[in-house]
């Protein structure tokens, strides 16, 4: 068998010990320089072996990857690269190609399959990567792309982005596709370092990690700035964001001038990308400079490649076939094994797009020639799928635009069914398919397929699936949205506490099970996790759980039920809990806030207005400090809200948000160190009565719950474990009391979830949900009832009402779709806010 010299492999594969001590790689647990990097590939290299080999490697944003990755382009083998969560995608090219070594599990160094010693194939001597040719639609037809073309598009972009060894890149793209690709090669190229990371742009996680890092780019595609949208991105600053990227797809114009102003305002600039995989990656680029005054179109082509406009029959005047000349450019494409042998036959890639050049001399693509759409950074070939559509049996016409794709069908199938199997087929979120069941398939004068009428068709037919069908439905039912991605999260759709309490107890019900940090894990994966059918007890989050006793304990306590003192004082903790959950990520503490603030003023207007026992200093919410303290029935809602603005405002400072992006822990440990010093009259503040419901004297409550959510070593739960045993004990004068609270905390530091019989899980998520309308609520109604009927009806029916109360006013959200389509249409998820109580 012919050895191979790594003369051919691509430099940044090669030549990684020129940059010597130069980071290379950031991962979660490490960060590696070149020469380190270059020790593991060159030990991959050598495991591979020198006799050329078709290698299918899947792929993923992992370290075990990048080391195979190029410890194959080193030894001179071609890589084929599929997706890592595709099975059955990887079975088929397994099938198709019959590769001489496969890596399936690219998070394990022991993961090569030597499947032959040597190779069954004869590989062209320039061939270096396989790539799809369109996304994940399923077909095995390939882009072979040799190392000149790998090799030049890499420099080519680190030329036009001006990358440089200082440049850290965060891996938001999956590297099987050509744009997640290119940001590895690209850098590697430029000696320059990459954060890899698996984590979406709505996890806070991912943004601590990229501040933590001091990453200075991230690429996207036009959905990601959904996301991005959603998770209210423009809220916090990036101090070592030096640029972003966008590609995969046709963005508007509108949201790239906002993006680019964004980018103006915060120091960064946003880059505006066109590209395609016969072009390994990059086509052209727009110059940031160019993003608000020509925000529409792709720019100019990239250095050393050349772009014209071919004629074509009926376009506009000016407009024509976009064709692209460069050494980027494909070989060619493979079917199958034997076209792994051929050179060179592409040399002129014509695009397919329609597109124009402008008196400036930038290029804008004005359409598609050809039947292929464009969707979540995927190239979907609408014929391939009708093609796949008939080979299962089932006659049906295909459209798409850049919002989604649209399926009519004749069969005798479910629609529902079909359009979730092409979904997840294509790799696309479910609410981007609509199956359209008609009489007969939608045809031109001429009898030829009317696909402008099927997506006509797709936009009269409602998108959605029964109630109850699926996670997605559950969490667009819940948060009241239209559609819901399989990439969404709880947080990237707008959760708040509120939801979140009722959500996670439907979930558990839905999977059989409640994951761990089921609130930003993707819909797709949380689907994924369904176990067995539910038994007759589970579990129930400790936060909701502590909040429902709390509400229960507070009700019961004033009514004289039972006496269980410390109920509110929890209730303050639970909300510095949630508050790390649900408003760090998006700036929503303000709506949150106003969440409280605003429900709590209407009741209590009404009731100064109809009792003489309450004043208008009880609907300011300042009866604490101006009005009667002897009446002090709300002191709960005047001191969360000044301590919920308190904290937002701090948090919000961009300084400050630094801080907390680095330190995600140990900030609201100091935050509550603090505030313990009021506690503990280590301030100049003058000593008032009453001083446990004092804003100031309880905001360390609100801490430790922020502290607590925060924890995740056992070294950190122990660090708030001892804030706790600090500040408890004395401060509120009685014993039972103190043991109520610090074991509350505690549960909230330690106990993840807490068994609960299953009757009961949904009425203790209701009354969670519900505490702050319980509270507001009770004061009036359960003296009556205590007269009347005792202490039992009256806790039920305080219970009952501020349940009712909290029914109604979010009835809104689940019985009015006129206003979520409208919070769709206006990207208005990122503005739906927190609840703390």
């Amino acid at each position: 068998m012919k050895e191979t010299s790594t003369d051919g492999a691509p430099p940044f594969a090669t030549d990684l010990t020129t940059w010597g001590d130069r980071t290379a790689i950031v991962t979660g647990e490490q960060r590696l320089t070149y020469a380190q990097l270059d020790v593991l590939v060159e030990a991959r290299a050598a495991e591979l072996g020198p006799a050329r080999r078709l290698v299918l490697l899947a792929a993923s944003n992992t370290l075990e990857f990048v080391v195979t990755y190029l410890g194959a382009l080193r030894g001179g083998h071609a890589v084929l690269l599929a997706a890592a969560g595709a099975p059955d995608h990887l079975a088929d090219l397994t099938a198709r190609y019959d590769p001489d070594v496969v890596a399936l599990d690219p998070t394990r160094s022991t993961a090569l399959d030597e499947r032959r010693p040597g190779t069954a194939h004869e590989l062209h001597p320039e061939l270096a990567v396989l790539l799809s040719t369109s996304g994940s639609t399923g077909s095995s037809k390939l882009v072979r792309l040799s190392q000149e073309n790998v090799d030049s598009n890499a420099r080519s972009i680190a030329t036009y982005l001006g990358l440089a060894p200082d440049d850290l890149a965060a891996t938001t793209l999956p590297p099987q596709y050509c744009y997640g690709l290119s940001v590895i090669n690209s850098h590697l190229a430029a000696g320059a370092g990459l954060l890899l990371t698996s984590r979406s742009v709505v996890d806070r996680c991912f943004w601590a990690d990229f501040d933590r890092a001091g990453a200075t780019s991230f690429a996207g595609v036009p959905h990601t700035f959904e996301l991005l949208d959603r998770s209210g991105f423009g809220d916090l600053a990036r101090p070592s964001l030096r640029y972003v990227t966008q590609a995969g797809g046709r963005m508007a114009p509108e949201v790239v001038r906002k993006y680019a102003r964004l980018g103006r305002r915060d120091g960064w600039d946003l880059v505006v990308m066109y590209g395609q995989t016969e072009a390994t990656a990059r086509i052209a680029y727009l110059p940031p400079a160019l993003a608000l005054q020509r925000p529409e179109a792709i720019g100019v082509a990239i250095p050393g490649g050349e772009l014209t406009i071919e004629p074509v029959d009926g376009a506009a005047p000016g407009a024509g076939e976009l064709t692209y000349r460069g050494p980027n450019v494909m070989l060619g494409y493979a079917e199958g094994p034997a076209d792994l042998a051929r050179g060179r036959d592409v040399h002129v890639l014509r695009t397919g797009d329609l597109a124009r050049q402008g008196g400036d001399g930038l290029f804008e693509v004005i359409g598609r020639r050809s039947r292929f759409v464009k969707l979540f950074g995927l190239r979907v070939d609408l014929d391939e799928v009708e093609r796949q559509l008939r080979q299962r049996g089932i006659d049906a016409l295909c459209a798409g635009d850049d919002a989604g794709l649209a399926v009519a069908t004749t069969a005798a199938v479910d629609v529902t069914h079909l359009a979730g199997h092409t979904a997840v087929e294509l790799g696309l979120p479910r609410s981007s398919v609509a199956a359209i069941a008609v009489d007969a398939l939608p045809r031109l004068t001429n009898g030829k397929p009317d696909h402008r009428a099927v997506l006509e068709l797709a936009r009269q037919e409602p998108r959605r699936r029964p109630a109850g069908a699926g996670v997605a439905e559950l969490f667009a039912r819940t948060l009241g949205l239209d559609a819901v991605a399989d990439d969404d999260t709880f947080v990237s759709c707008g959760g708040d506490s509120l939801s979140y309490v009722e959500l996670s107890v439907q979930l558990e019900r839905t999977l059989g099970h409640l994951p761990a940090n089921w609130h930003v894990t993707p819909v797709g994966a949380l689907r994924a996790q369904a176990r067995r059918p539910l038994r007759r007890s589970g579990t129930i989050e400790t936060n909701v759980a502590v909040r429902a006793l709390a509400i229960l304990a507070v009700v019961a306590h004033h009514t004289g039920a039972f006496v269980v003192p410390g109920g509110a004082h929890l209730l303050l903790a639970v909300a510095g809990f949630n508050f790390a959950r649900f408003s760090l990520d998006a700036g929503r503490w303000r709506r949150g806030a106003a969440r409280i603030a605003v429900p709590t003023v209407a009741w209590l207007a009404v009731v100064a207005a109809t009792s003489d026992d309450f004043s208008i200093a009880h609907a300011l919410l300042v009866n604490g400090w101006l009005g009667d303290a002897d009446r002090s029935e709300y002191w709960f809602t005047e001191a969360l809200l000044p301590i919920v603005l308190g904290f937002g405002y701090l948090a919000s400072r961009r300084s400050v948000a630094r801080t907390l992006a680095r330190h995600p822990f140990w900030f609201p440990v100091s935050v509550t160190v603090a505030a313990l010093a009021v506690r503990f009259d280590l301030d100049p503040l003058p000593d008032l009565s009453y001083r446990i419901f004092r804003p100031h004297e309880i905001a360390w409550l609100f801490g430790i719950g922020w502290a607590a959510a925060s924890a995740r070593t056992s070294g950190q739960r122990l660090v708030v474990s001892g804030l706790v045993a600090v500040a408890v004990p004395g401060f509120f004068g009685r014993a039972d009391q103190e043991w109520v609270v610090a074991l509350g905390l505690l549960a909230l530091v330690w106990v993840a979830a807490v068994p609960i019989l299953r009757p009961l899980d949904r009425a203790a998520s209701m009354l969670a949900a519900a505490s702050l309308y319980v509270y507001l609520t009770h004061w009036q109604v359960f003296p009556p009832l205590l007269r009347t009927f005792g202490a039992p009806v009256a806790v039920t029916g305080s219970l009952l009402v501020g349940i009712g109360v909290a029914w109604v006013v979010g009835s809104g959200r689940r019985f009015r779709p006129w206003a979520a389509r409208t919070r769709a249409r206006n990207g208005a998820a990122s503005s739906r806010s927190p609840s703390f109580a």
